[in-house]
């Protein structure tokens, strides 16, 4: 069984909460992303300005860090919306990471977004998000050849569903060694 996952997904999309949900359902242990961005981060976002990849490098090194902490199983909510933002954090951590991928539609997302209080990211970002996302690329076979270097190590999960239904979805796959792109 893998021990580092990254809860990811566009803003709205669950992370905090699905998040949290599943490392207590697994035993592990969550962290929350978005309270390791830098002030200036947060600033930016909430003046509804969206992030530079330049912006998002501190931020996804500092996720990694906390991600390679020592000790059991370890999630961290992360967006780790491009391709190349995963294999740093592969990189970074140097162990194998799996990405729980949390997927909805956009109209879905909104209407989650405007209904929640007190969350810096506001729903005028989220086209944004959804224009940097590169969705997962998954093998869904049994074989992957050595080569296959572009297969990413992955759990995809409809959040169309309630908290209690996709935390079931995640855990049984987490506790069975499930992942996708091995």
């Amino acid at each position: 069984m893998c021990r580092l996952y990254v809860v990811m997904g566009v803003a709205g999309s669950g992370k905090s909460l699905i998040g949290s949900m599943v490392a207590q359902a697994v035993d592990g242990t969550y962290t929350d992303g978005d309270d390791l961005h830098p002030q200036a981060n947060i600033d930016k976002m909430s003046s509804g300005e969206p992030l530079t990849d330049d912006d998002r490098w501190p931020w996804l090194q500092s996720v990694a860090t906390e991600l390679k902490t020592p000790g059991g199983i370890r999630l961290i909510g992360c967006s780790a919306l491009k391709k190349c933002y995963r294999d740093m954090i592969r990189t970074t951590v140097d162990e194998a990471v799996t990405f729980i991928y949390l997927d909805g539609s956009k109209e879905l997302i909104a209407k989650r977004m405007s209904e929640r209080a007190g969350h810096f990211m506001p729903t005028a970002l989220l086209e944004s998000q959804f224009a940097a996302l590169e969705v997962p690329n998954v093998h869904h076979g049994t074989t992957i050849t050595a080569d296959a270097t572009d297969f990413e190590q992955v759990i995809t999960v409809d959040i169309d569903a309630t908290p209690e239904a996709i935390v079931q979805t995640i855990s049984e796959q987490i506790k069975n060694g499930e992942q996708y792109g091995k």
